[in-house]
């Protein structure tokens, strides 16, 4: 399981550095990813592999399936390690989420999450106001904290 919070920077060339031991459970090859609330979504590529088959179970009938499968997938990049540990974020991506120098690098249980440190602080704080409402919402859904 991926957790934890950690501040990088990434280079000129796109490069950043991905903790250590995210390093470990992502493998040698993983994939980056548009993901929602403008950061990028990092998958090992078992769990994308399972995420692939959940979207391809919804409805192509759907106008939201498609769209929303065309979003994921066409920013979908499989990545590498440098000699360096670094991974070089393709420009499609970096301008999607923002990324220019300062991140944040977030583990969410089965996926990694970059984003631009800014976003990040200013999604935080909208959502630390609203985390007791939140989870009262889940406990709805028969979540238990």
């Amino acid at each position: 399981m991926f957790m934890g919070e950690y501040q990088h920077s990434i280079d000129d060339k796109g490069r950043i550095i991905i903790p250590a031991k995210f390093r470990d459970m992502l493998g040698t090859s993983f994939v980056a990813t548009r993901g929602l609330d403008t950061c990028l979504f990092v998958y090992p590529m078992e769990e994308w592999g399972i995420m692939e088959q959940k979207l391809k179970s919804l409805s192509l009938m759907k106008s939201d399936a498609r769209a929303f499968s065309r979003f994921f997938f066409s920013g979908a990049t499989e990545c590498v390690w440098d000699k360096q540990g670094r991974v070089n974020l393709p420009v499609n991506l970096r301008q999607y989420a923002k990324l220019d120098k300062d991140c944040v690098i977030l583990g969410v249980s089965n996926r990694v999450e970059i984003w631009n440190k800014e976003l990040w602080e200013q999604y935080f704080e909208q959502s630390e106001e609203t985390f007791n409402e939140i989870a009262e919402k889940l406990v709805d859904f028969n979540f238990d904290l």
